[in-house]
Parts: structure tokens; sequence; C-alpha cells
């Protein structure tokens, strides 16, 4: 973790405009094309929700403005963040909040992701969130192809944990499409950040999972 001088940081402008802004946080959707992907998770038996879940922090880790984070008036930057995604176990309508650490690889994080998803007896675990910032929050919603989402949060400007959703996937002309939404606080994160995440998540997937040896046409 290191901490930014904000007068001589580079964004210094930028930061304090969106700061006096009473609501700074703001989010897009779009829809992500998963047509390969969905087949890779299939031919391997792994989650999509957890694959998901693996590239997005990924991709988020490889753009410095997602790992900044305001506490009081200092600015500091995570050298990673962790992904704490909600999770139904079979039967039930209640959901966990499952924080798990980030992993090299794919078939490690999805497998230490599902072990502590079914083991994990508590609904929020506190314990997980005491003084730590360096989270991102995933919800999926499978049940729902939506075209937009607003996300729970508590109403304070210096919140800038992110917030992904996706919902239920549908084809069109060939493809199979996913509902993708991010959430982010502009203090730290513009629509240019958003197109470079966008990108990059790509980029992992399609390098990662479609050249990969397991994959299969």
């Amino acid at each position: 973790m290191q901490e930014i001088n904000i007068d001589t940081w580079r964004r210094k402008e930028h930061f304090n405009f969106f700061r006096n802004v009473a609501y700074p946080l703001y989010n897009i959707c779009f829809d992500m094309d998963i047509t390969n992907l969905l087949d890779f998770t299939k031919a391997n038996n792994l989650s999509l929700n957890l694959v998901l879940v693996y590239f997005s922090t990924k991709a988020l880790n490889d753009i410095e403005n997602f790992r900044y984070r305001l506490r009081k008036d200092k600015v500091i930057l995570h050298e990673i963040l962790t992904p704490s995604f909600a999770h139904i176990d079979k039967g039930s309508d209640l959901f966990k909040m499952v924080t798990v650490e980030m992993c090299t690889e794919l078939i490690e994080f999805v497998q230490s992701a599902k072990d502590k998803a079914e083991n994990q007896k508590e609904y929020f675990k506190v314990q997980d969130f005491i003084n730590r910032d360096d989270f991102v929050f995933y919800s999926a919603i499978p049940w729902i192809s939506f075209t937009s989402i607003d996300h729970t949060i508590n109403m304070k400007q210096e919140d800038a944990i992110p917030r992904i959703s996706w919902g239920k996937y549908y084809s069109r002309d060939n493809k199979v499409l996913l509902p993708y939404n991010i959430q982010v606080n502009h203090m730290f994160v513009d629509g240019i950040h958003l197109g470079m995440f966008k990108d990059k998540l790509e980029e992992l997937i399609n390098s990662q999972v479609l050249s990969d040896k397991n994959f299969i046409e």
C-alpha cells in the first residue's frame, strides 16, 4: 500500500473537483460477448461466475485507477484488490458474502473460491472487512437480463470500492451476450479507465482462456 502525495499528483485537479460533488459515484452497463467463454467453462466444468470474478479482478488490478482509495484526507494506492462475491447455497434464497484472496492461476482461484463458499457458514463475516477497503464487490443476478442497475451504497463520498454485477445471458445474432455492470467513484476513475478495463477484460479472456490448452473447440 502506497500513500499518494496529492500536491504533486497528476490527478490532483480531477480528484479535488469530484471530491466536492455530493454523489461522485456512477455506473455503466454493457453487453459482454461470452460465447467462447461459456463454451470454455462448460468444457472444463468451471463456474462461469467464479471465472468472471477472477478475470474481472485481474483486469482491475492491471489498471491503477481502480486501486485508489480515500481515507479521510489521504489517498492510498493498493497493490492488489481482493474480490468479495455474493453466493447462494443450493436450496437457499439467502446470499452470503464470500471473500477470497486472489491467486495467480485461474483454476487455483476457482477451486479456492468454491471451497470457501461451500464451507462458510456466516452470511457476513464481519472480521473480513475490518479496517480494509481493498475490495471489489460482486453480485451476479442470473435471473434477469438487465439494461441498467444501481448498487447498495453507504452514501459516503470516499467510498471507492468498485461494485460489479452481471445478469442473465441471452442469445442474439449467433452470440451469447451477458449484461455487465460496473460502478466506480469519479474521484479516481473516468470513462477512459472504464474503456481500458473493458478492453483489458476482453484481452485477458481471449489470451488466457481461448488460447488455453484445455480449451475444447
